[in-house]
């Protein structure tokens, strides 16, 4: 893809740093942690830059990825091409219970070449794994929660062995559109939480520890410069995110996406990027998420660092590598 625009100063300089910073050093981080993914890739496009940023760095062992909400069948058909030019065909992807939704499934396109594959259970495999490394399993839930009030349902015993869930999701003081420009018009139903409340409120009070991050800290936009960032190197992943943007705004009109879901798998793999704070939180019918009196439940980020999250993010997106490019696609019919 060709770059159309002349860099600014600002923008080389920064390339510049991105570039020279060695891949090496993300090694000398945290111990690995063993994560589990449940996400709706393919409506947003969020969650690719989300599963991307966990693939690539050397603190998530990502053990397995499960499709959560609306067309499970088609995101894991995406999650498979996702994890096969990555040459990670190795990780397990997952199928949960396919639900109604009225969001349209944006990548659709590009989902659609990838090779289907078959698929286990999402809820079984989070159980199964949980109960082999008890204490070790973070799940990273990016999506609505219906995968996890499942598990719950099925073994809440075993679900409280998680070491933690980092979930994107909910909305405490601030909602959609509360940037900082304008006094703020007060928390909403955020998606993730809205379209499944029973299982939010069954995660909420399951007793497990929960790191959330609402609308409050997650609304970082990927304007225009970031983005040309990626058509200074092309790898598997890099030209894929241009496609899978570039699909995402002809389907949507937006331009700028915002990287609700890579925060909290920022937040993973560093937690100084969104500092937390405790909080009790009920999850109301409409899926409101209130706070109210009681001991915490949670540990809520309510303002993330976005210089400290871009410079963790763009390294990696930039520095990627693989030995070579996967055939991953085929024609499809359908």
């Amino acid at each position: 893809m060709m770059l159309r625009r002349s860099f600014t100063a600002l923008q080389i300089a920064l390339l510049f740093c991105l570039i020279v910073t060695p891949v090496s050093s993300f090694a000398q981080s945290a111990h690995e942690s063993r994560v589990i993914i449940d996400t709706d890739i393919g409506d947003d496009i969020d969650d690719v830059f989300a599963v991307d940023l966990a693939l690539i760095s050397p603190e998530t062992h990502v053990v397995g990825i499960s499709a959560a909400w609306g067309d499970t069948a088609l995101r894991a058909r995406m999650l498979d091409r996702l994890t096969c030019e990555f040459g990670r065909e190795d990780i397990p992807v997952l199928i949960g219970p396919e639900t109604a939704t009225k969001t349209t499934f944006s990548q659709k396109p590009w989902a659609m070449q990838g090779i289907a594959r078959s698929h286990g259970d999402a809820v079984g495999f989070l159980l199964d794994q949980i109960e082999k490394y008890p204490g070790e399993i973070t799940l990273l839930a990016l999506g609505p929660l219906t995968n996890v009030g499942a598990a719950i349902d099925r073994d809440p015993a075993t679900f409280r062995k998680l070491k933690r869930v980092v979930i994107m999701g909910g909305s405490v003081y601030l909602g959609y559109g509360d940037l900082g420009y304008a006094p703020p018009h007060g928390p909403d139903a955020e998606y993730n939480i809205a379209m499944d409340p029973p299982a939010a409120q069954k995660l909420f009070r399951s007793g497990v520890p929960i790191f959330m991050m609402p609308l409050d800290s997650t609304q970082l936009k990927f304007d225009e410069t970031k983005r040309a960032l990626l058509t200074t190197v092309s790898t598997p992943m890099t030209d894929s995110l241009q496609v899978l943007t570039a699909e995402w705004q002809r389907s949507t009109g937006q331009s700028a996406p915002t990287m609700f879901d890579a925060v909290a798998v920022a937040y993973a793999i560093d937690p100084s990027t969104c500092p937390a704070t405790p909080l009790h939180i009920e999850v109301d019918d409409k899926g409101f998420t209130r706070v109210t009196p009681g001991a915490p439940n949670v540990q809520a980020c309510l303002q993330s660092k976005e210089d400290a999250f871009l410079k963790l993010l763009l390294p990696r997106l930039l520095n990627q590598k693989l030995a070579g490019k996967q055939v991953c696609t085929v024609l499809s019919r359908e």
